[in-house]
C-alpha cells in the first residue's frame, strides 16, 4: 500500500482522496472493510514539495532582512557616536597623540617658518588653545614660541570684537588711495586676517630731509655771509602832496664788494616803484669806487592812496663795457612809511642783500587756512590777489588760482577757482576742501599756484607758494597757527614765487 501511496500521477492521487472520503463516512459503503479504511487513515499523506520549500524561502529572507537592519542600526549609532558626541571630540583633542604632535612640529624649521601661515586659519583656533594649556608643563616647546602662541589668541580675541564697531569713515578712502606706499597710515583692519607678527617698518630707500635740511642751513650760512659783505645803502623819502610825487633820494653807498680784477667796481642805482616796472630809473656810474655817492633825486607820479600797497625796489649793479652788469645786491622796502608819514625827508640806511639776478615782484595772494580735526576737514579760502604780473599784452592776465595736495612730492589732489577776466587785482573768496586724516596732517603740504588762463595755448604761472610743516618762513608759520587754532580761519599775505624758487627739494609736477 505504501508503494502505491507514493507512486502514481494526478488520478491515483485524485482516486486516493475519493477513497479516504468514502472511508471517513459513517457507516462506510458497502464494499469496504473497516480494517482496511483504519489502514489506510494511519499512513499520512506525502505533503507537496511545491509548499515545503516556499516556506523555506519565506523563512531564509526575513532572517537576513534583519540582519541587514541590526547591521545598519549598528553602523549608524557607531557614527554618530564619533561625529556629534561632544565629550570624544575633547578627548581626541586632549589625547597624548595630539599633544605630541605640537612640539614635533614646532621642532622642525620648516614647520616654524610656516606657523604664520596656520595661524590665520581660524579653524585651528581650539588646537591652539588645547597646546597653550600643554605648554605650561611642557619643557620641550621654546618659551617664544608659547608667547607667540598666547599673543595670536589675543590678537584673535581682540579682532573678533571689533568686528561690532563701527566701519571707519569713507571720506578719508580715496586719501588713503593714493599714498605713496613708503607712507606708513595708521588705520584699523577690521578683517579677519592678521597682519604678520614679524613684520616691522623699515627706513630702506626712504628720503631723509635732515640730510637736505642741513645742505640747506650750508647753503643759507653762505648766503648770510656773502650778505654781509654786500655793504649799505643810504636813501631818503618824501612825498610831494601838491604834485602828488614820492622823491627818492638816492644820497650814497658804502663798503661795496669789488667785481673787478683791479680791486674796485664801477657802481649804480636802478630804483623801481613796484608793481610798477615800466617806470624804471638809474643813476649815473661812478668809476672805481666802492664808495659812491650819487646824491640824486627821482620823482614817481602816484597818488597818496596807493603808497601802501606800493613797494621800493632798489638794486644796484656794477658796470661792465664789454660784458653784462654783474648785479651786486638789493634793497625792497616794503612799507614806505617805515621810517615815517613821508611829509618830511627821512633818511634810511638799509643792508643791500646778496642776489644774483634782478628779483621780479609776481604779486600776492590772500587765503586763509581752517581745520577740523573731529572731521578730518582742511578749508582753504582764496580771499584775493595783488599787483599780479601782467602775462597779456593788454598789461592785464586773466588769473585763477590752483591749490595741489602734496605728499612726498608727489600730486594727490587739485583743485582750482573761477576765471577773472582782465585784471591784475582779482577777489575770488572761494573755498576749497580737502579730507585730510589728523595723523596724515605732518605729511602733507599745500602748493598754491596762480594762472593765466589763455583760450589759445598753455596756461601760464604766475608765480606760486607753498604752505605746509615743511615749507620755509610764513608758509610752515600760517600752518603751524592753523595746527594751534583748530576751527578758526587764519588769513595771511603771501608773496608769489617763481616755481624753480618754491622748493629746496625738487619740482613737483603742477
Amino acid at each position: 500500500m505504501s508503494g502505491l501511496w507514493g507512486s502514481g500521477g494526478p488520478r491515483c492521487q485524485a482516486a486516493l482522496a475519493v477513497l479516504a472520503s468514502l472511508c471517513r463516512a459513517r457507516p462506510p459503503p458497502l464494499g469496504l472493510d473497516v480494517e482496511t479504511c483504519r489502514s489506510f487513515e494511519l499512513q499520512p499523506p506525502e505533503r507537496s514539495p511545491s509548499a515545503a520549500d516556499a516556506g523555506t524561502s519565506v523563512s531564509l529572507l526575513a532572517v537576513v532582512v534583519i540582519v541587514c537592519g541590526v547591521a545598519l542600526v549598528a553602523v549608524f549609532l557607531f557614527l554618530f557616536w564619533k561625529l556629534c558626541w561632544t565629550p570624544w571630540r575633547n578627548k581626541e583633542a586632549s589625547s597624548p597623540s595630539s599633544a605630541n604632535a605640537l612640539p614635533e612640529a614646532l621642532r622642525s624649521p620648516r614647520s616654524r617658518g610656516n606657523m604664520a601661515d596656520k595661524l590665520k586659519d581660524p579653524n585651528t583656533l581650539g588646537f591652539l588653545e588645547a597646546a597653550v594649556k600643554i605648554s605650561h608643563t611642557s619643557p620641550d616647546i621654546p618659551a617664544e614660541v608659547q608667547m607667540s602662541v598666547k599673543e595670536h589668541i589675543m590678537r584673535h580675541t581682540r579682532l573678533q570684537r571689533q568686528t561690532t564697531e563701527p566701519a571707519s569713515s569713507t571720506r578719508h578712502t580715496s586719501f588713503k588711495r593714493h599714498l605713496p606706499r613708503q607712507m606708513h597710515v595708521s588705520s584699523v583692519d577690521y578683517g579677519n586676517e592678521l597682519p604678520p607678527a614679524a613684520e616691522q617698518p623699515t627706513s630702506i630707500g626712504r628720503i631723509k630731509p635732515e640730510l637736505y635740511k642741513q645742505k640747506s642751513v650750508d647753503g643759507d650760512d653762505a648766503k648770510s655771509e656773502a650778505a654781509k659783505s654786500c655793504g649799505k645803502i643810504n636813501f631818503s623819502l618824501r612825498y610831494d602832496y601838491e604834485s602828488e610825487t614820492l622823491i627818492v633820494r638816492i644820497l650814497k653807498a658804502f663798503d661795496l664788494p669789488a667785481k673787478d680784477f683791479c680791486g674796485s667796481s664801477d657802481p649804480y642805482v636802478k630804483i623801481y616803484l613796484l608793481p610798477d616796472r615800466k617806470c624804471k630809473l638809474q643813476t649815473r656810474v661812478h668809476r672805481k669806487t666802492l664808495n659812491p655817492t650819487f646824491d640824486e633825486n627821482f620823482h614817481f607820479p602816484v597818488p597818496y592812496e596807493e603808497l601802501a600797497d606800493r613797494k621800493l625796489h632798489l638794486s644796484v649793479f656794477d658796470f661792465d663795457r664789454f660784458s653784462r652788469h654783474d648785479m651786486i645786491g638789493e634793497v625792497i622796502l616794503d612799507n614806505l612809511f617805515e621810517a615815517s608819514d613821508l611829509s618830511r625827508e627821512t633818511s634810511i640806511w638799509k643792508d643791500i642783500q646778496y642776489a644774483t639776478s634782478e628779483s621780479v615782484d609776481l604779486g600776492e595772494i590772500m587765503f586763509s587756512l581752517c581745520y577740523l580735526p573731529t572731521a578730518g576737514r582742511l578749508t582753504l579760502t582764496v580771499i584775493k590777489c595783488r599787483n599780479l604780473k601782467a602775462m597779456d599784452i593788454t598789461g592785464y592776465s586773466d588769473p585763477y588760482v590752483k591749490v595741489s595736495l602734496l605728499c612726498d612730492g608727489r600730486r594727490l589732489k587739485k583743485k582750482k577757482t573761477t576765471i577773472k577776466k582782465n585784471t591784475l587785482n582779482p577777489v575770488y573768496n572761494e573755498a576749497i576742501i580737502f579730507d585730510i586724516p589728523p595723523e596724515n596732517m605732518d605729511q602733507v603740504s599745500l602748493l598754491i599756484s596762480v594762472m593765466d588762463y589763455d583760450r589759445v595755448g598753455h596756461n601760464e604761472i604766475i608765480g606760486v607758494c607753498r604752505v605746509g610743516i615743511s615749507a620755509d618762513g610764513l608758509g610752515r608759520d600760517h600752518w603751524n597757527e592753523m595746527l594751534a587754532y583748530p576751527r578758526k580761519p587764519i588769513a595771511h599775505w603771501h608773496s608769489l614765487v617763481e616755481v624753480k624758487k618754491s622748493f629746496k627739494e625738487g619740482n613737483p609736477r603742477l
